[in-house]
């Protein structure tokens, strides 16, 4: 490497580079230079060419640096045009951070300012946004314009339009097995207004204490506070909700993520389901599903929805944000007949209805059969990159376990060896200081617990993964050695505190009266210094 060379694009220069890895080097640099404004959308990039000549090193690298910022989403090019910076690069966004979780901005505002700092983005709950189907959406949206009625982009039902409706009803009985019919159906703006009308409605009925997985999603938990509902946390084990704790529990609607709980992964018991049916027809209660990324099961079809069973117990939510983007904030709300009425009423009090376009493009699709096709194409290439990092992981860091069924956006492993001697806030400070951002379990539990990590991989590249894997295993490497080392020399001391007695019971074997005080003083065995 030239470390004498640089360029004048970025002030880059080889010398502050890495020994190893100069392709990441580059990608970080430029990528932070695209995250912080300092390269906005349309900035044309220099030739690969160009670029590698200034810095001195192979042209290799700065394609395959352009080529990963490509994967991400942040840059584009065609042969002949040239690399430029995509529309869709995130920009900055000016925040405080929240003193009671520091380094945390509350409930999932994208971007946080703090995840510009991180070379590898894990958050979860973040799609693979540079796989969203532009060419299909074009497409979709020029038949809509072309056919679309004047009453259709104007104001309408503020349930939502009449055709996306029926499309999601046929749609969700064939992929999710719902009973229930375009009328039953409420066009909302993502899963966050679907939480805020129902809890609005379960006030406005005096139900104020809603149940919630622990460890269970803060963005959910936080959006129920908002609205003024009081949250009782329920325990999840390795069959979900521990549904025998809701008669306790003083709460008469819960808020669940059956299909696939976040953040433990787990599938929600058959058992569990007839249990919590039944508490919710004893208590008069209601069920609020968050269908969380359902679409994403690899091993198996997921398994069919709360709702099926009890259509008039159970308010059904879900939402584009993991199977095309965020940003469209579009969803659907399917509640029991007796809240339907109301839910309107609050629906059109918040916003008149959600927008119009957008309705009718995801209902074209639908009906072509545009979204079951990308969304098998999104599942194979998440599949993907799911065995790259559990792979990875289960490599360089086995004594991490691996939590969940095959499925999501999202691993959870947790360190059993850690419990009690590790916060897992300060293990994910660690790992952002080595590049790569996760959340530490901790932030999605109201209850103390086993320490972990939640790792979000449908943003990222198998290589990037794996990358990721690398660091992380690195920072907890150091983290387990250091707990092994502080139980060895427990071990230790409480061995030479137990041989020393020993040998002066021996000397003092004589003396009756004195080796009854020295059993009395080490009862079975045990050291007197040893941690009880």
């Amino acid at each position: 490497m030239g470390t004498g060379r640089g360029a004048d694009f970025l002030q880059l220069s080889p010398g502050s580079a890495p020994s190893r890895g100069l392709t990441s080097w580059l990608a970080g640099a430029i990528r932070a230079a695209i995250i912080d404004g300092r390269l906005p959308a349309g900035t044309l990039l220099p030739a690969s060419r160009l670029l590698a000549g200034d810095l001195g090193i192979s042209r290799g690298v700065v394609v395959e640096a352009y080529q990963r910022l490509a994967d991400e989403g942040l840059v584009s090019g065609r042969p002949g045009t040239g690399t430029r910076v995509s529309e869709l690069a995130p920009r900055p966004v000016r925040q405080k951070k929240d003193p009671a979780r520091p380094g945390h901005a509350g409930a999932t505002l994208l971007p946080h300012p703090w995840r510009a700092r991180a070379e590898l983005d894990l958050s979860p709950g973040v799609p693979d946004l540079s796989g969203f189907p532009r060419g299909a959406w074009l497409r979709a949206e020029r038949s809509v314009l072309d056919r679309a009625s004047v009453a259709e982009l104007g104001y309408g039902d503020p349930r939502g339009s009449e055709w996306l409706r029926r499309e999601l009803a046929g749609w969700l009985a064939r992929t999710r097995g719902l009973r229930a019919a375009a009328d039953d159906i409420i066009i909302v703006s993502g899963v966050a207004q679907a939480l805020a009308l129902l809890a609005q409605c379960l006030n406005a009925r005096g139900i104020t204490r809603i149940a919630v997985e622990d460890p269970g999603s803060l963005g959910s938990r936080d959006q129920l506070t908002y609205w003024g509902l009081v949250t009782v946390p329920v325990p999840v084990d390795e069959h979900g909700l521990m549904t025998g704790d809701l008669a306790g529990s003083g709460a008469r609607a819960a808020l669940l993520t059956p299909a696939h709980q976040f953040p433990t992964g787990v599938v929600l018991a058959p058992q569990r389901r007839r249990e919590l049916l039944d508490w919710a027809v004893a208590a008069d209660a209601v069920i609020v599903e968050d269908d969380y990324d359902a679409e994403y099961r690899y091993d198996r079809a997921p398994v069919p929805a709360l709702q099926t069973a009890a259509p008039g117990y159970v308010a059904y939510a879900g939402t584009t944000s993991k199977t095309l983007a965020p940003g469209m904030r579009l969803g659907w709300l399917v509640p029991p007949a007796r809240l339907h009425a109301d839910l309107v009423a609050a629906k059109h009090a918040a916003d008149l209805g959600s927008p119009a376009l957008p309705q009718l493009v995801l209902a074209r699709l639908i009906a072509t059969g545009g979204l079951e096709q990308h969304i098998r194409l999104v599942r194979k290439r998440q599949r993907a990159r799911r065995d790259a990092l559990l792979g990875a992981l289960r490599v360089l860091l086995p004594e991490a376990r691996v939590q969940g069924v095959p499925a999501g956006l999202h691993l959870l492993i947790t360190f059993p060896a850690l419990d009690g001697q590790a916060d897992d806030r300060e293990l994910a400070e660690r790992i952002h200081q080595a590049g790569v951002l996760v959340h530490p379990l901790s932030w999605h539990r109201q209850r103390p617990g086993t320490p972990g990590l939640v790792l979000g991989y449908a943003a990222h590249t198998p290589d990037q993964l794996r990358e990721a894997a690398r660091r992380i295993a690195r920072v907890l490497r150091v983290a387990l050695a250091f707990q092994r080392l502080a139980s060895a020399r427990r071990c230790l001391r409480a061995a030479e505190c137990s041989w020393a007695m020993r040998a002066t019971a021996a000397r003092m074997a004589s003396s009756a009266p004195q080796t009854a005080a020295i059993s009395r003083a080490t009862p079975s065995g045990m050291c007197p210094c040893a941690p009880r």
